[in-house]
């Protein structure tokens, strides 16, 4: 059976191992970080309810991180799109009390390694606006992809509707958004790693430019519906 030894920090110490039936109570406070994160970031986060969230726990497809005295420290859960060909680690949330003390990339990493376990031959993807997520990403292997090489599943794109940028990606034929695609292939694992640490400052001014561009063109299509209405 998968399990995630404990793991130490400078300042304090937690469990990171997959949720269960044991952490239903979790749910709604996980819930509730993710409302406060949207709200914080305001580049939108697909909604979750305590249901969806408890139901990834009965699967066994999730990890949670937890303080040694009890409090919930991190999580994040799997999901599959285009018939388990493709996987998704979704949900990366941590405590606010407990960040910036690397339990990101601790849980983002047990996540994967899970996700490896229960679906060897899947790719693993996500979208994110976060470049400290990009970095995560890049360590663990993946790489910056177009949205056409990620799963067509309309189910998956759907999670995009709570995000007030979602007209972007609609307007743009589901082509790009202001969110970057990243790609695990098991397939290409050998290879060398994209190492988007030293290329951070290429990454960052084309994210910029991306998120420009479109904000731009975006305001430009509202303007000409407008006038002409």
């Amino acid at each position: 059976m998968f399990k995630m030894a404990s793991i130490k920090t400078a300042t304090s110490e937690f469990i990171i191992e997959p949720a269960s039936s044991s952490h239903f109570h979790y749910a709604e406070e996980i819930c509730m970080h993710y409302a406060e994160s949207a709200k914080q970031r305001g580049t939108g986060i697909a909604t979750r309810t305590p249901e969806y969230v408890t139901e990834k726990m009965r699967e066994g497809k999730a990890i949670i991180a937890l303080h040694r005295d009890g409090r919930f420290a991190g999580f994040s859960y799997i999901e599959t799109w285009s018939h388990g060909e493709y996987v998704a680690n979704s949900g990366l949330i941590i405590n606010p009390a407990f960040r910036k003390n690397g339990l990101g990339s601790e849980v983002k990493g047990a996540i994967f390694n899970l996700s490896k376990e229960k679906y060897p031959n899947a790719k693993i993807f996500g979208i994110t606006t976060s470049m400290a997520v990009l970095k995560m990403n890049s360590d663990l292997g993946y790489r910056p992809v177009t949205f056409s090489e990620l799963t067509q599943d309309d189910e998956f794109w759907k999670g995009c509707k709570s995000c007030p940028n979602f007209d972007i990606l609609t307007r743009n034929n589901r082509k790009m958004c202001l969110c970057t695609g990243m790609l695990y292939n098991p397939e290409q694992k050998e290879e060398k790693k994209f190492d988007i640490r030293t290329q951070f400052g290429k990454i960052e001014r084309w994210l910029r430019m991306k998120q420009f561009v479109l904000f731009k063109k975006f305001r430009s299509d509202n303007s000409e519906n407008g006038s002409s209405s």
